[in-house]
């Protein structure tokens, strides 16, 4: 029986991440982050005279993950409550003896995995990012060649005005863009080299510690922190936060298109629609569901990131331990969403004509606020307000279309003619500011593009 080895290999996790994130997260890619630490360090050192040149460029050679056994590597780890110590034993044993004394000089456990973890989550936003950018990019096309698509807008569930698709679409494209802008800042700012030593003091370095940490960054595309961050767990909660906001933001717009698509509804819905194991007529909205699964799993992972902020002293018992596989899945959850959300909003199928069927089928009502507008004019809004909800109410209990009440009402017709009556009941009359909203998006978006 062939065992899964990767960690998009199973049941169910092709489902909840994606190729690239999978690949950037893997143990693969962790071990190899951590020799890229141990690389850089002995180059570091090097330039500032603590290692000798040809040492260094023995270690950097030896730094490369198809030359450990990651299972090993993992079994070793418990004896020490982490991999990194196994890994800077097996890179001991795989240089020469006169280069091991120089293996891990002047850095410790924490050292190496918080350095790899901020490389792996680089390399996974990487990812995530361009798929946000997909995903904004097609908004912003739906934004734009909907404008005019009329479709009811409903609060609380229940139809509410007359709004365009184009105006929903640019709304998901706000905070696509807002939420990449987090990720993207978390990713240039604060994603940042660790190097600390035994306590946060670089004490082994003697007088080159803040000299060799200085020179890490630039060696591994990461920034530079004022200090050692072994308790200083911000930086973390930063990133958790960036991508619960992601995977929050692509959650709404998957809600969005779930509710749209039910069969009742119809008005929009994925291309790519899936099957039943029993139903043959089901279009179930597949990407849509696994993009509300990542925003119902997300917020626990960042609640998780968020209580291991409490360390103690110097060095955390546990509560750092807590922060790998979290963070590891985060990254997951928040990399399946954003390219389920990708596919989705790149194909999505958008039903004009349903979207009009839907608000007519809606008897009028949703001009009520318009009406109201329009009859406060002549008596006050006040007792405008309640003639239309009389009218509401009577053309919902009678089940006849609000249009018809409107006209046959004496109030109404005493301050409003025929023609101030169509106006106030025609939703193209009734949409306010939508054309400069959705420029505002557009622009907003195009700006995001040139500025990322």
């Amino acid at each position: 029986m062939k065992r899964s080895s990767s960690i998009a290999e199973g049941l169910v996790a092709p489902l909840f991440g994606s190729a690239a994130v999978d690949a950037a997260v893997s143990d693969t890619a962790w071990l190899q982050a951590m020799l890229d630490f141990e690389a850089a360090l002995a180059l570091a050192e090097a330039e500032v005279g603590l290692v000798p040149a040809h040492i260094a460029a023995e270690i950097g050679a030896a730094c490369r993950a198809e030359s450990f056994d990651v299972a090993e590597i993992g079994r070793g780890s418990l004896a020490s409550g982490n991999p990194a110590a196994p890994l800077v034993r097996a890179l001991t044993d795989a240089v020469s003896p006169e280069a091991r004394e120089y293996v891990h000089l002047g850095a410790t456990s924490q050292d190496v995995i918080d350095t790899a973890f901020s490389l792996i989550a680089q390399r996974a936003l990487d990812a995530i990012l361009e798929d946000l950018s997909v995903a904004g990019s097609a908004c912003a096309t739906l934004a734009e060649t909907n404008r005019r698509t009329l479709m009811t807008a409903r609060t609380l569930l229940q139809p509410a005005v007359p709004t365009t698709f184009g105006v929903k679409a640019a709304g998901w494209l706000v905070g696509i863009d807002e939420a990449r802008a987090l990720l993207a800042r978390v990713r240039s700012e604060r994603l940042a080299v660790q190097l600390g030593g035994a306590a946060g003091t670089l004490g082994s370095l003697e007088s080159s510690g803040v000299e060799v940490m200085s020179r890490l960054p630039a060696r591994l595309g990461l920034a530079e922190p004022v200090l050692p961050w072994h308790t200083d767990r911000t930086r973390v909660a930063e990133l958790a936060a960036a991508l619960g906001t992601a995977t929050g933001v692509l959650g709404k717009i998957a809600r969005d298109v779930v509710l749209l698509a039910q069969g009742e509804v119809a008005e929009a819905g994925e291309s790519e629609h899936g099957t039943s194991s029993t139903l043959p007529h089901k279009r179930n909205p597949v990407r849509a569901l696994l993009i509300l699964a990542a925003a119902e799993r997300a917020p626990g992972l960042v609640s998780t990131l968020f209580a291991t902020m409490v360390q103690e002293h110097e060095r955390a018992a546990g509560a750092w331990h807590a922060e790998w596989a979290t963070v590891r899945e985060l990254l997951r959850v928040a990399g399946g969403a954003s390219h389920h959300a990708a596919a989705l909003l790149s194909s999505l199928r958008v039903d004009p004509g349903r979207m009009a069927e839907n608000l007519a089928r809606a008897g009028g009502l949703v001009m009520a606020e318009s009406l109201a507008l329009q009859l406060s004019r002549g008596c006050g809004r006040s007792a405008a307000h309640d003639v239309v909800r009389r009218c509401s109410e009577e053309s919902i209990e009678r089940h006849v279309a609000f249009s018809e009440v409107v006209r046959h009402d004496p109030e109404v017709r005493r301050h409003l003619s025929e023609g101030q009556i169509a106006d106030a009941l025609d939703p193209t009359r009734y949409l306010g500011s939508i054309d400069a909203l959705i420029q505002r998006a557009q622009d907003a978006h195009r700006a995001a593009g040139e500025h990322p």
